[in-house]
């Protein structure tokens, strides 16, 4: 079941040096939340520190809150493993395991987490194929290495991975950023259509993509060079787009600056 993530007071560190300095929002269960913002405000390092992975980079830190469903991932005892079994992460480029096959691929994770039953993890990978959009066009070759699959076939496919070990929360880092325009649209299209059972929350530099797919946008800056990112506006995206808050934001938004 898709859940909301509550971040309180988020400060986040690589070694002595602040790169994001308190950020608190809500993000919704069962929708898109885009998070955009000039190169590095932060956008990702936030994104990162959802599922821990930020802290996988030597030195990284984080102090505040990551709550979901009430729990913070950050507490002691929190196995970061099974945070990120929970909450999955589709990367800037598509990375299926190269020497793995179209099928392994999916099953990978599932694998990994003990599932060896031959027809719960056929019926799991055609599963989550469909569920990313791509089974009609892989069935026939599922022994297939999954890195003979299109840029944009290699993307849903890492999507697939993500949710075959059925995930609450997806992140995507730029996820369509590598892709040619027909590509975006396949996962912007797939976006929209698994939000009903997933906790979404992209990374974008795109305006217009964020437009289309968020229901609601995070617009994040920096103050000054080597100065920490900070969350600067955060609600309906009709709005951030239309009528925001903040000067910064409008400026962003329309291109007079970032």
């Amino acid at each position: 079941m898709a859940q909301r993530i509550d971040v309180k007071d988020l400060n986040i560190y690589y070694g002595a040096f602040k790169a994001v300095e308190d950020v608190s929002m809500a993000i919704e269960a069962r929708s898109v939340t885009a998070f955009i913002g000039p190169s590095g405000c932060g956008k990702s390092t936030v994104l990162r520190t959802l599922n821990r992975m930020h802290e996988v980079i030597p030195g990284a830190r984080v102090e505040g809150r990551v709550e979901v469903s009430g729990r913070n991932l950050y507490d002691k005892g929190v196995d970061p493993v099974a945070v990120r079994r929970n909450i999955g992460m589709v990367f800037q480029r598509p990375n299926p395991f190269p020497t793995m096959s179209i099928f392994d691929n999916v099953a990978a994770g599932l694998r990994l987490n003990g599932e060896r039953n031959k027809k719960r993890l056929t019926e799991a990978v055609e599963k989550s194929l469909r569920g990313a959009n791509l089974w009609n066009e892989v069935k026939d070759r599922l022994d297939k290495p999954g890195a003979g699959l299109s840029g944009g076939q290699q993307q849903r496919l890492c999507i697939a991975r993500a949710i075959a070990v059925e995930p609450q929360v997806l992140l995507m880092d730029e996820p369509c950023s590598a892709l040619d325009p027909i590509s975006t649209l396949a996962i912007e299209d797939l976006m929209e259509e698994i939000k009903a059972n997933y906790t979404i929350v992209i990374v974008t530099h795109n305006m217009q993509q964020a437009a289309r797919v968020s229901d609601r946008t995070a617009f994040f800056n920096l103050a000054a060079t080597g100065k920490p990112g900070k969350l600067i506006e955060m609600g309906d995206t009709s709005k951030i787009f239309s009528n925001p808050g903040e000067k910064a934001t409008e400026d962003y938004i329309s291109g007079r600056f970032g």
